[in-house]
């Protein structure tokens, strides 16, 4: 038999041994849950619970069979006498892989087949795309939402169980008055799906509930059949996936959740803070246990993530213990600005280089993608490999190279790929009528004169006619209003007209991609021309795709770049924090929000657990903002509110466990 009791902390020990029931585990960030919930699950088997009947629902497959493949190490070794136990018979993966074969079986009683398809996101956009054609009326027009937008719409509803009216109300305010057609097409997509036996992601949880709560004998069969069931990363679910784990565990009650309230950043997908907090509410008899033995980061690391986290008034008290011995003190970096602060990011790296540190035990962690902007422009000029977690890099991203097409045919109106790209934007005008507008474009010698004749307009059809008005008019506002040609001016304009309701019915995080594109503005600022700007851009992205197309850069080691959200549950020898300035981290937006500060806390708190032995907490003193200025800028409150060690911190506490860099 395995000897649990060497092999575990007395804290892992106890939870693995307990004998059933509702358990709650806390696991804080490094504390080896991953490995209580293997032995939790290897010592249930050796009890006698049959592997079938035990369900393990985690965030990632990956996850899942890492697990399981690790019990199933564990429990060849503790039978020697030739005794085999079928590890493949537990139910383990996450919660649509577990959907898919629970509706697998019982499809017919929901009006499916049971060969029913499963669509991804690009086939649930084509066919909200036909719906929206169908309902009618003037639902595909300019001023409706994209099929990408009103899927993400339409899953938000179904994964938070709120209705559509609360979503849009809430989450996409400035589609309110399309609200019945919303609706309206949501249904037709409903039926649609059901009439071509297809379901979409969301459909799985949803359907999958409705199995349970609409058909009780099915209920009582799998409530029956799982008398174990164990959830990873539990502080993740939202309230549709935490209802179906209730209603399984309710014949049994023997429900083991495990997760760390103080890592819950994903509001914005759906992930209900309050499943994990309120457990103990639902189940008034839930035992409470909690792994607080870390063994990932130094002391010192430690201590500044428990002294931050302590600020929360929701949230299970905890207090991370260090198992390695002393390191050094976390670094306070003030900057003059944000490009002195990617400087000194850029030197030390290339000091950790020399160093003999291998590039991917570096990362640089930040709250919004686009403060990596001048840092990724850097590192770019000094060679240094890296790799984007967050997205693609900067500049690439489309809702940039939409913005500097503009630019480019202001700066040159022969620009053949600017002119294109910008005419794909509007509305009906697609590549055959955008060869049309270029051809008309090309032949004229002053081609930002000639389309703003009547001629510019009759050389494409009365359908793409006010797609095209609409393309002149805002270069027409262009010039009119930035006759200096100020690309922060001529992104302000944009943002203010057609490109700002653009962003908004063609993306679901429309307020992030405006952050960006002023994010950039205020980055323009430095150049003396419109035409110095386009040009150092254009600089940088060769040299990006040079980098790209090293035929050895697979091999290479990298720097990664991450917004922090995209870094959970990952761990670097060296972490940079960059932007830790208040008006940057925590986020404006997201303060706006009833318990917005609280997560935003948490996801200051998620990033310096990431970091093993040196954490770097970097921030600008100054910082432009578009209409007001150079801006004085403070440490993140994160920082500023942390507790002092001793009487003599009075003034500037956290000074007291940072090291300040000169």
């Amino acid at each position: 038999m395995i000897d649990y009791k060497r092999e575990l902390n007395p804290e892992q020990f106890q939870i693995v041994m307990e004998e059933g029931g509702p358990l709650l585990v806390i696991a804080g960030a490094g504390s080896g849950k991953t490995r209580t919930l293997t032995y939790r699950v290897a010592r249930l088997i050796e009890s006698g619970v049959k592997p079938e009947r035990m369900l393990l629902a985690t965030f990632t497959n990956k996850a899942a069979r890492s697990m399981l493949s690790r019990v199933q190490t564990l429990l060849s070794c503790s039978f020697e006498a030739g005794f085999e136990k079928d590890i493949n018979r537990l139910w383990g993966g996450t919660f649509h892989h577990i959907a898919h074969l629970i509706l697998r079986v019982n499809a017919p009683l929901l009006g499916y087949e049971r060969n029913f398809s499963i669509i991804d996101s690009e086939d649930a956009r084509q066919l909200i795309n036909t719906c929206i054609t169908e309902a009618g009326g003037d639902k595909k027009s300019d001023n409706f939402p994209r099929a990408n937008v009103l899927g993400d719409i339409i899953g938000l509803s179904v994964n938070t169980e709120r209705s559509l009216e609360e979503v849009v109300a809430g989450r996409y305010p400035f589609f309110s008055h399309r609200l019945d057609d919303i609706k309206a097409v949501a249904s037709h997509y409903s039926h649609r799906k059901k009439k071509l036996n297809v379901m979409d992601f969301d459909d799985l949880l949803f359907n999958w509930k409705r199995l349970l709560t609409d058909f009780p004998d099915v209920l009582k069969a799998y409530a029956e059949r799982f008398s174990h069931v164990l959830v990873d990363e539990y502080q993740d679910t939202s309230i549709i996936q935490a209802d179906i784990l209730d209603l399984l565990a309710s014949r049994h009650r023997n429900l083991m959740v495990v997760g760390d309230d103080s890592q819950s950043i994903y509001s914005f997908r759906g992930a209900n803070f309050d499943n994990f907090i309120k457990f103990p509410e639902r189940y008034s008899d839930c035992k409470i246990f909690k792994l607080e033995t870390n063994y990932r980061s130094t002391p010192e690391i430690l201590h500044l993530a428990n002294m931050s986290i302590v600020n929360n008034e929701k949230q299970f008290q905890k207090n991370l213990r260090a198992v390695r011995g002393e390191g050094i003190r976390p670094v306070l970096v003030p900057a003059k600005d944000v490009f002195q602060q990617a400087d000194f990011v850029a030197q030390r790296i290339i000091e950790l280089i020399r160093e003999g540190l291998p590039l991917h035990e570096i990362a640089v962690l930040y709250r919004a993608h686009y403060h990596s902007m001048e840092l990724q422009m850097e590192m770019s000029r000094r060679a240094i490999p890296f790799e984007i977690r967050s997205g693609i890099r900067f500049f690439e991203q489309a809702h940039i190279k939409d913005v500097t097409s503009y630019m480019r045919i202001v700066v040159n109106p022969f620009d053949e790929l600017a002119w294109k790209r910008v005419l794909g934007l509007h509305w009906k005008i697609g590549k055959a009528t955008a060869d049309k507008v270029w051809r008309f474009i090309s032949a004229q010698a002053k081609p930002l004169a000639a389309i703003m004749t009547d001629e510019f307009l009759k050389c494409v059809t009365k359908a793409a006619a006010p797609g095209l008005l609409k393309c002149r008019n805002t270069i027409k506002t262009i010039l009119e209003e930035s006759p200096e040609r100020v690309p922060s001016e001529i992104i302000d304009i944009l943002i203010r007209g057609s490109y700002g309701e653009y962003i908004e019915k063609s993306y679901s995080d429309a307020a992030s991609r405006e952050d960006d594109l002023d994010q950039l503005g205020n980055f323009s600022t430095k150049f003396d021309s419109l035409e110095d700007f386009l040009s150092e851009l254009a600089l940088l992205t060769n040299m990006t795709e040079e980098a790209e197309h090293d035929p050895d850069a697979g091999a290479k080691s990298k720097v990664i770049l991450t917004t922090i959200h995209q870094a959970k549950g990952l761990e670097w020898t060296i972490v940079f924090m960059i932007g830790c300035a208040e008006g940057m981290m925590p986020s404006p937006r997201s303060l706006k929000d009833q318990n917005g500060e609280e997560e935003e806390r948490r996801i200051f708190y998620v990033a310096t657990t990431r970091a093993k032995d040196q954490l770097y907490l970097c921030y600008p003193l100054f910082n432009y903002a578009k209409g007001m200025g150079s801006m004085v800028m403070s440490p993140s409150r994160f920082i500023r509110e942390l507790s002092p060690l001793s009487h003599r911190a009075k003034d500037r506490p956290y000074d007291q466990w940072l090291v300040e860099e000169e």
